[in-house]
């Protein structure tokens, strides 16, 4: 019998990933979409005849009860969230809905439909927010600094009080800044290095950026999926942080995806007021220690290769554009 998987946020970049990830390993992979007159498929769309998209919505029991009831998954992962930090500020109750309330609609309906279920919760680095240590393992405190990271704190301990109370196998992953060219374009890091491409094809003249020294730990989103699964195959649940342990700027990233081109940053960056957020986070640094040990994980791209995979990617996507 093929082990059956559902994932919230199929269409996103860590979902898209983790998808392809689950069929490699023999997987029947069902991806929970919302009714939209749009669809966005373009991250699956190698993969959209492989696995089975259910309709359903965060915001709504009823469908994620019927969805878990008709699956009867082995594993969930739940990765749909409103997860652009900025956002989160001028949406601060959907956001609330979505990334917080919308995780323990999840657990409710794991616990009523098939408790069995293992479920894996996305975390977030951004919960850490105004650090209180430096780096930040399973035991730092939490001081979110956007309405994402306090729906983020929430959703993580709804997951830890149902693993308490219910006895399920639920997990969360504080994953730490991870990237890829399937990244929206409203990141920093896909912001510049779509803009690179355009500026090195004479499309676009000027980038403009917010706090350049913000500094944050940048892995690769494939290298992190893998993290997510084997966190459900282990004997008993427990939370894991997971990232680099190393950390970069913003100027940094622009520096060595503008090198990948040939250009030098200063030329094309100007600083833009507007773009710095109302209570920035400075830095987040991971001490994924715990997640090597038990795990056995460890990230396999570089930060260097990951910021020329993502330039090479935007670079032949404007070319065809």
């Amino acid at each position: 019998m093929k082990k059956k998987a559902l994932i919230t946020g199929v269409t996103g970049q860590d979902g898209s990933y983790l998808a392809e990830f689950l069929l490699t390993k023999g997987y029947q992979v069902f991806g929970l979409t919302r009714r939209t007159s749009t669809s966005n498929y373009d991250r699956i769309k190698d993969i959209v005849d492989q696995i089975t998209l259910v309709q359903g919505d965060l915001l709504d029991q009823h469908s994620l009860s019927h969805a878990v009831k008709d699956i009867a998954p082995d594993e969930i992962y739940n990765l749909a969230a409103q997860s652009f930090v900025p956002t989160s500020w001028n949406q601060p109750v959907l956001t609330g809905e979505f990334t917080a309330l919308g995780v323990t609609r999840i657990l409710e309906a794991i616990r009523l439909a098939k408790p069995d279920t293992k479920v894996y919760q996305a975390s977030s680095s951004e919960m850490f927010g105004k650090v209180l240590q430096t780096p930040q393992n399973e035991l730092t405190p939490f001081y979110p600094r956007s309405p994402y990271g306090v729906a983020k704190v929430y959703g993580h301990w709804i997951t830890v009080n149902y693993r308490e109370s219910y006895n399920l196998f639920a997990v969360s992953g504080i994953l730490f800044n991870h990237e890829s060219p399937r990244r929206g374009l409203e990141f920093v890091t896909r912001k510049i290095t779509n803009a690179v491409a355009r500026i090195k094809l004479k499309k676009q003249k000027k980038l403009n950026l917010g706090n350049l020294k913000s500094k944050r730990d940048w892995g690769y989103a494939p290298d992190y999926v893998e993290a997510m699964w084997l966190m459900l195959q282990q004997d008993r649940p427990a939370d894991f942080v997971v990232g680099t342990g190393k950390t970069w700027s913003v100027e940094q990233f622009a520096e060595i995806a503008f090198k990948v081109v040939d250009l030098n940053w200063r030329d094309y960056v100007e600083i833009d007021q507007s773009l710095i957020r109302p209570a920035e986070v400075d830095v987040l640094r991971a001490d994924p220690s715990r997640a090597k040990k038990v795990l056995g994980w460890q990230p396999k791209t570089s930060f260097e290769d990951m910021v020329k995979i993502m330039v090479e990617a935007d670079l032949e996507r404007e070319r065809q554009s």
